[in-house]
């Protein structure tokens, strides 16, 4: 019985240590897994960390891609599949959501962009009211799916429809990592630089 307990204690043991080490980080509470599994593809985390609005932690965003990236330029040249991540910490309506990221484009896209992406952008509209009102610590993610388009799910469940153009993908990436991103040290922190 002895020998039993304590086998059944060692795997227990490696159990919680493999557990732990398919999380990267922990920030604000929220644990920030170091890879995850997008189609057939295993992208890593580049960096992650806190949107905060006035003194409130909003939510915890985390960027993954196939490899490591330094810059938003090389971030943009990246092929293959995508992932933004929201960690909510907060709940936050279908119009807050879509307001943030409406607001988001607005700063980083020329008028010409604006139309350009006119179509997408009320696509991403009609996708977040199918999205509806997301719950703290539910997971909103933005996938680029090569072939595909852009993707976005609540809990892992798709909403809306796919939204064509990698073009538009790297637009709503400039959210968070262009030259008007929502967070100084936010953009920082999703190029892997400390916070």
């Amino acid at each position: 019985m002895k020998t039993l307990s304590i086998i059944a204690a060692k795997a227990a043991l490696v159990l919680a240590l493999q557990a732990s080490s398919s999380f990267a980080a922990d920030i604000s509470g929220v644990k920030i897994a170091d890879t995850v599994k997008l189609g057939d593809a295993e992208l890593v985390l580049n960096g992650a960390g806190v949107r905060t609005r006035a003194v409130f932690k909003v939510y915890v965003a985390a960027l993954y891609l196939p490899g490591k990236r330094a810059t938003e330029g090389e971030v943009f040249a990246t092929k293959g599949p995508k992932r933004l991540a929201m960690h909510l910490m907060r709940d936050l309506s279908a119009e807050q959501l879509t307001e943030a990221l409406n607001g988001g484009l607005n700063d980083n896209l020329s008028e010409p962009e604006k139309e350009k992406f006119k179509t997408q952008i009320a696509d991403l509209t009609a996708t977040m009211a199918d999205v509806g009102a997301a719950k703290e610590k539910q997971i909103v993610t933005i996938d680029w799916m090569p072939g595909q388009g852009t993707r976005v799910a609540l809990n892992g469940t798709a909403k809306g429809k796919t939204i064509a153009g990698e073009d538009f993908y790297n637009a709503l990436l400039r959210i968070w990592i262009g030259a008007k991103p929502i967070g100084g040290e936010l953009k920082a922190a999703l190029l892997g630089k400390a916070q």
